[in-house]
């Protein structure tokens, strides 16, 4: 996407991102209630396909792999499973309701660790966005809210992971002088090493259920499918926040979750309450507030630099 300007390319890369987000939701559904296919399992063959296709594009030449010690990379690996764990188990534990009332708090815990850990700077008005789409999302979700204290832990735990992962994703490619491509490729390998020793604790293995199972030809290319699919979504997440910040990609992901329920409504007849509909106008009011926000800071910092001598 060389060739387009820098907005283009990041409306691409958020179109992208969109369609292969939604299509994923709907796949990886229909993997799980259909044949039963284990939920970590699935991430691992997500993973192995998305390193299969990095080192298929860096054979082609879409980019040259830089060499990085395993350390330098560690954190983000041991993160991502983490936050894969957590969230799993936090939706295992909790309603969907509390599940995703849980998901929106991503957004100001990575405010709170860039500011603190990194330093990093947010005006009022930035800040004052998120009321609005934690408002929307609670509305969305608070007839389905009930607390309990594991599940309230879980929940906890795969906020504070999720969002750390997401601030690395950011800080290491700038820190590392790597593009999303280059610290994919280093980080998919290792993490589905680590999945495939923490899998065993949590799903069957081999035998009915198990990765190594008994599967037809047609629930393998469904989910060699889903890999492919998974390997753009990866891919385009590295980018976004390589390009954008951590922020940016949550305020993204409050919008496709908007996207999901409307589609759900429009496509499928999924019912939709008054105080839903309220929580998804009131998301949106606070998405379009940042963007209209940021927009306006770049073109400040545009003037400011035009105006240098």
């Amino acid at each position: 996407m060389g060739w387009l300007p820098a907005q283009g390319r990041l409306a691409a890369g958020l179109l992208v991102n969109l369609a292969a987000s939604i299509c994923i939701v709907f796949l990886n559904k229909w993997l799980y209630v259909r044949l039963g296919f284990p939920n970590l399992s699935l991430t691992l063959v997500h993973f192995a396909i998305t390193w299969l296709g990095l080192y298929l594009c860096q054979a082609l030449g879409a980019f040259s792999p830089k060499s990085l010690q395993p350390a330098q990379v560690l954190p983000l690996a041991l993160s991502f499973c983490g936050f894969v764990v957590f969230t799993n188990l936090s939706l295992q534990s909790n309603t969907i309701g509390t599940y995703q009332l849980a998901k929106a708090m991503t957004t100001p815990v990575i405010v709170v660790i860039q500011s603190v850990a990194y330093g990093k700077t947010f005006p009022l008005r930035i800040k004052l966005t998120l009321v609005p789409i934690t408002l929307g999302v609670f509305l969305n979700s608070y007839y389905d809210v009930k607390f309990n204290v594991l599940g309230m832990a879980f929940a906890t735990l795969g906020v504070l992971v999720t969002s750390l992962y997401q601030v690395w994703v950011g800080a290491k490619q700038h820190e590392l002088q790597v593009n999303s491509m280059q610290l994919l490729y280093y980080q998919a390998p290792m993490s589905s090493a680590m999945l495939l020793f923490i899998i065993p604790f949590f799903e069957p293995v081999f035998g009915e259920g198990g990765i190594f199972g008994p599967w037809t030809l047609s629930a393998v290319i469904m989910v060699l499918l889903s890999g492919i699919i998974a390997f753009m979504v990866n891919l385009s997440i590295y980018w976004i926040i390589g390009n954008t910040s951590p922020v940016t990609y949550n305020m993204f992901g409050h919008f496709k979750f908007c996207i999901t329920l409307l589609g759900g409504c429009l496509l499928f007849k999924d019912p939709l309450s008054v105080n839903q509909g309220l929580g998804i106008l009131c998301t949106l009011f606070g998405i379009l507030a940042y963007t209209h926000f940021k927009l306006s800071e770049q073109e400040n910092n545009k003037s400011k630099l035009a105006q240098r001598p």
